[in-house]
């Protein structure tokens, strides 16, 4: 798309807003069930793209296309109540605070959960009246354009959602449209700052979701076969491309020797395979360089002294592949440490006792997820409300997202909310209205 085009696209977005605004939660919930149901009826079509374009394990291809529709559900569903006026205590005769639409909102959105991550913004976001702009990664392309036309076939106003094809030289060009109310972006860090400085210079809200190095600390009181098994499952979701899965394993010393063996037994289990086979588990990396990227973090961090216990070679087949890898001896000055990874490597941490197991965890910038396995839920809890610096925390499992809970980071994670009632507040004007 040219500039002239963004310009029509975004004119048109904004005069269908003005239709859907005015629109009842119950008529804007209909065009939902109806998305909703499409993401059913046509779940194989779409997990076929989906692993296609970016490699996902068909299995959790078809997992996404149906959680795409549980969101569109539960928005249509709730909107409504999340939404209400709350009433307020003050002098006058009745004052409350109501929940507007503020407009067209503009998504950037990631590779790795090419449905997914498009769904959970917009269901929320357009429930509350906004109107959707997606800017999608150029590897998924063609999952974006069948996004927008499920919206089309669903009885939702014509241009209310529009996907912009574009390159990242017009971006700022939307940032800044008089039209465009608010930005919303879930990709790197790099990305957030410089999509966080555009919006911030326009006056205009945005949401970051960032990277994250998700810290999952096991105590000594932990079973350790479950906790490992967990560790591992989130670490291995989606060829191991997964912002809020587990990145850093940190083990208490009494237990890191078992720990380890366990984890080691379980990623010797993930096989490369072609992700359309229905029992893959783990398929190729998204794109070439993202694949020689991860390869170098392992070649650094081995460089700096951490240990490479399985992995860490890049197969000589064709494809963007890479093996299960595990590196363990990571230390706060390796890169495996400090930065995200994005692929299928485990990294185990070894910690003197409980004090030093937060200390590591909390030594990051980042703050998105993180997870506690011990016995004791009691402290389990406690040390995930009052000790682990995220956005999201587990006890005894793993983050994963949830159309009924906010989801987001703090720190270089980004800031704001998506799903549940937080994020659904996001892009509205939150108005008081005092009458005497």
């Amino acid at each position: 798309m040219d500039a002239a085009t963004v310009d029509t696209t975004i004119e048109s977005a904004s005069s269908a807003w003005l239709s859907w605004r005015k629109m009842s939660f119950a008529e804007r919930a209909d065009c939902f069930k109806r998305l909703a149901q499409i993401f059913r009826d046509r779940e194989q079509e779409f997990a076929s793209l989906m692993t296609r374009e970016m490699g996902k394990p068909i299995s959790q291809s078809l997992a996404e296309s149906q959680k795409c529709g549980w969101v569109c559900d539960y928005f249509a569903d709730h909107a409504e109540e999340l939404l209400a006026d709350v009433p307020l205590p003050s002098d006058d005769r009745e004052a409350f605070a109501t929940f507007q639409p503020i407009g067209v909102i503009y998504a950037i959105m990631p590779w790795n959960f090419p449905f997914w991550q498009v769904l959970r913004s917009a269901a929320p976001t357009m429930m509350a009246g906004n109107a959707f702009l997606l800017k999608h990664s150029p590897n998924v392309t063609g999952c974006a354009m069948a996004i927008e036309s499920c919206f089309a076939a669903c009885g939702f106003p014509e241009h209310l959602f529009r996907t912009l094809i574009i390159d990242l030289d017009l971006s700022p060009r939307v940032i800044e449209h008089p039209l465009v109310r608010g930005i919303t972006l879930t990709g790197s860090e790099r990305a957030g700052r410089i999509v966080g400085a555009q919006a911030g210079a326009a006056i205009k809200k945005s949401v970051l979701e960032l990277g994250g190095s998700d810290p999952y600390v096991v105590l000594e009181d932990a079973d350790l076969k479950e906790a490992a098994d967990l560790c591992v499952s989130s670490r291995m979701l989606n060829n191991g491309q997964v912002c809020i899965s587990a990145k850093r394993f940190i083990v208490s010393d009494s237990i890191h020797q078992e720990f380890t063996e366990h984890v080691v037994s379980l990623m010797q289990e993930y096989d490369m395979r072609n992700p359309e086979d229905e029992t893959c588990r783990l398929g190729p990396l998204a794109r070439e360089d993202l694949r020689d990227h991860h390869h170098d973090q392992i070649v650094r961090s081995v460089e700096a002294g951490a240990t490479l216990l399985m992995g860490g070679t890049k197969p000589s087949k064709d494809g963007w592949w890479y093996p299960p890898t595990i590196l363990a001896d990571v230390t706060p000055e390796t890169p495996a440490f400090e930065e995200e990874l994005f692929g299928p490597t485990a990294v185990i941490i070894k910690a003197t006792d409980e004090a030093d197991a937060l200390m590591l965890a909390n030594d990051s910038r980042y703050g998105l997820g993180g997870a506690v396995f011990t016995r004791n839920l009691e402290h389990g809890r406690n040390l995930a409300r009052e000790q682990m610096n995220v956005g999201c925390c587990a006890v005894n499992g793993f983050v994963k997202s949830d159309p009924r809970l906010p989801f987001g980071g703090t720190g270089d994670s980004g800031y704001g909310r998506e799903l549940g009632p937080f994020g659904i507040q996001e892009f509205v004007n939150i108005k008081t209205v005092v009458v005497s």
